[in-house]
């Protein structure tokens, strides 16, 4: 279950229905997935083969058409990420900085752990919402965010997008952004 940290107060916010009206107030979508109907050999597994990433997609199947069909998506794919993955240092780097899209960032994550921070309203500013299998976050468009791994730096997730190409990061230069 997702789980916030404000990043000015330490705060933490848990439980589904706390995690849910914070997010709302901040404009961004959260939902949960049952991620038991994964298949039991696909849940601790962080390289899949393309026939594996289908698995996945055909598991979720009616939670994604829901999903695409309420908000606009057209296409969507599965990404897995963990130590195995060649150049995961760089390629976390360029996830690593600050940026917006001109469509929503969403991931359902389906094994494993990420973590998205975002540039929340001003009373608020930055928080980080931790996420594990059968959350599902959509981030909107210009919004100031990025997404990483944590500690287990394992994640298996949907992605799913407007744009057929896929989003196109914009960085977003933010003094007041402290990476905490």
């Amino acid at each position: 279950m997702a789980e916030i940290r404000i990043r000015n107060t330490d705060e933490r916010i848990s439980g589904e229905e706390n995690v849910k009206a914070f997010l709302d107030k901040q404009e961004v979508l959260y939902e949960h997935w049952n991620a038991d109907k994964i298949p039991a050999e696909l849940k601790e597994k962080f390289i899949l083969s393309d026939e594996e990433k289908s698995s996945v997609l055909s598991t979720f199947e009616s939670e994604i058409k829901d999903l695409a069909s309420r908000r606009g998506y057209l296409t969507w794919d599965v990404i897995a990420l963990s130590d195995a993955t060649p150049n995961l240092d760089e390629l976390l780097k360029k996830f690593e900085q600050v940026h917006t899209h001109t469509e929503d960032e969403v991931r359902a994550i389906t094994a494993g752990k990420g973590i998205f921070i975002i540039k929340g309203t001003d009373d608020v500013g930055y928080f980080d919402v931790e996420l594990e299998a059968g959350d599902v976050i959509s981030v909107p468009e210009h919004k100031p965010h990025f997404f990483t791994l944590m500690e287990n730096r394992q994640i298996v997730a949907v992605r799913l997008f407007i744009e057929t190409e896929g989003w196109i990061a914009h960085p977003y230069a933010d003094p007041s952004f402290q990476n905490a």
